[in-house]
Formats: structure tokens, C-alpha cells, sequence
């Protein structure tokens, strides 16, 4: 949906640019000469008026000749707005609504973030290729990317496993590289999809500490729902799955483990597919409190 919209962004700066550009450098010459004309034309037909009325029909005769059609007027006036938004949204930031619980609890569903779109590099808008390379996801980023499997919707996950990394996740415990990732219980958290209290456990990935919900009840037994890109790569075992991620590719997980659609389903995400790096709420209008940055 953000690539349709990024279109027809384009289109509209294309079709004001080039009419902004026809009137700075010939539409604008052509009405000022009409106005002069037509206020030479004037001349000869203000006999026996005064020195006011003359100047009066003067200007009015100008201001005709001249007037800017109201199309043209439109596309001038907008396409300094168009082109910054375009600029803003392709290249620095981009909002996005959370349309699901499967980052719970550190986004919940109404929640309006920005994702910042150079962290990881230049990429051309429209076409998404990459040009300059400025960093790359890391470990516990909130990254939102084209879902693999249908590149028109965006999703949004935390990084899990870089390329190279041996990912495994198995009776509610994650594992990198063969090393346990701690998680310390913090309580309960209503989960509005099941209506239901589960736990809530701070967990550290990497640099990145931050809350994820986990029910000892769930069931663990995952299957992919495709035969997706390097799908030899995973291993489903009896209650878990074990993936390496492949060159290139990420390994993404929710924050809402036993509710959410992610990696252990579909595979792995290409950098091809990268969107930007989640970073923070600027509105959710059913809890405006949670305005801020998150992890």
C-alpha cells in the first residue's frame, strides 16, 4: 500500500514539476507580454478620462491579459508541498500504523510510528534500489519491511538474526548462535486478540533490552505456511524451529511470540525488502500518552 501511494506521489510531483517548470520559463514570459498588450490596447480608448480612471483601467486591463489559469495557479502553488513531502517520506522518515497486536507489548495496535528510511542506506523511491549503503539491521531493531511473500503489504518485526546467525527457538526459549536469550518475568499483560492475561518478560537482544509476551499454554509446534526462499535452511523439530539465515537475509520475530506471523512461518526477509528502522510513536488517539521512542 505505501509502494501505491509513493506512485502516485510521484506522479503528482512529475505533473506540477513540469507545469511549474513551463511557467517559470515560458508560460510566465507569455502572460506578462499579453498584459503589456493589452494595456497598450488600453491606451487608445481612455480619451477624456482622468488621470485615476486611466491608471484604474490600466491595471484591470493587465490583470486580465495576465491572470494565471487556474490550473496552472493549482500546480504552482502545491508543487513546493508535493516535493517536500516526497522528499521527506522517501528518504528521511515515514509513517506507518500498527494494524495488528503482534508486537505486543512494545507497539499496540492504533499506533502511529515513524520509520526512519536512511539508516540503512539510499534507496531510490519508486524502483527501491539501494545506492548508498550507510549501515545495516542490527540485533533487536524494530525494522519494517515488504512481507516476502507478498511484497505490497508492510510488516513490522524486531530482528532476530543477522546473516550467518543460527537462530533457534524451542519451548519459548530463543537461541543465537547456540546461546541462550535471557527473558526475567515482569508480570502480566492483557492480550486483547485472546482476551486473556499472559506473561510479560523483559528480554535482551544484543544491545537492545526491551518487553516481549510469552503463555507457557500456547502450543509450539510451528510449520511453514509457504515453500519459501531457502527453506532447506530450517529445521521444524518437535516444538520449535531452527533457521541459519542466509546472505542477505534477516531472521524477524514479534515481540507477541505466540501471536505472531513471522520468520518461523514464512522464511527470511531480503535486504531487498527493507523499509526502514522503527524508532518512534507520534500519535495513537486512543492513548495519546504513548507518544515517544521505544525499543
Amino acid at each position: 500500500m505505501s509502494w501505491d501511494f509513493s506512485l502516485i506521489l510521484f506522479v503528482l510531483l512529475v505533473i506540477t514539476g513540469v507545469v511549474w517548470g513551463m511557467d517559470v520559463g515560458i508560460l510566465r514570459k507569455r502572460r506578462r507580454a499579453a498584459g503589456e498588450a493589452a494595456t497598450q490596447a488600453c491606451d487608445g480608448a481612455v480619451a477624456g478620462l482622468s488621470v485615476e480612471e486611466v491608471e484604474k483601467s490600466r491595471r484591470e486591463a493587465y490583470a486580465n491579459a495576465s491572470r494565471t489559469p487556474w490550473l496552472v495557479e493549482y500546480c504552482v502553488s502545491f508543487f513546493p508541498v508535493i516535493l517536500f513531502v516526497f522528499v521527506l517520506r522517501s528518504f528521511v522518515v515515514e509513517p506507518f500504523r500498527i494494524p495488528s497486536g503482534s508486537m505486543l507489548p512494545t507497539l499496540q495496535d492504533g499506533d502511529l510510528i515513524l520509520v526512519n528510511k536512511f539508516q540503512y542506506g539510499i534507496r531510490l523511491p519508486i524502483i527501491d534500489k539501494k545506492v548508498v549503503s550507510l549501515g545495516t539491521p542490527r540485533r533487536g531493531d524494530v525494522m519494517v519491511f515488504r512481507y516476502p511473500l507478498d511484497p505490497s503489504v508492510d510488516y513490522i518485526k524486531r530482528v532476530i538474526g543477522l546473516p550467518g546467525d543460527t537462530v533457534l527457538y524451542q519451548n519459548n526459549t530463543l537461541y543465537v548462535n547456540g546461546k541462550e536469550v535471557t527473558h526475567v518475568r515482569d508480570g502480566d499483560f492483557y492480550e486483547p486478540d485472546r482476551a486473556a492475561y499472559v506473561g510479560r518478560y523483559t528480554e535482551q537482544l544484543g544491545s537492545v533490552k526491551h518487553s516481549i509476551l510469552l503463555s507457557q499454554n500456547a502450543p509450539q509446534d510451528y510449520m511453514p505456511i509457504a515453500d519459501y526462499p531457502y527453506r532447506q535452511n530450517c529445521d521444524y523439530l518437535a516444538k520449535g524451529v531452527r533457521c541459519t539465515v542466509p546472505p542477505g537475509h534477516y531472521f524477524m520475530m514479534g515481540d507477541n511470540r505466540d501471536n505472531s506471523l513471522d520468520s518461523r512461518y514464512w522464511g527470511f526477509v531480503p535486504d531487498a525488502n527493507i523499509v526502514g528502522r522503527a524508532f518512534f510513536i507520534w500519535m495513537n488517539f486512543s492513548h495519546p500518552s504513548r507518544i515517544g521512542m521505544f525499543h
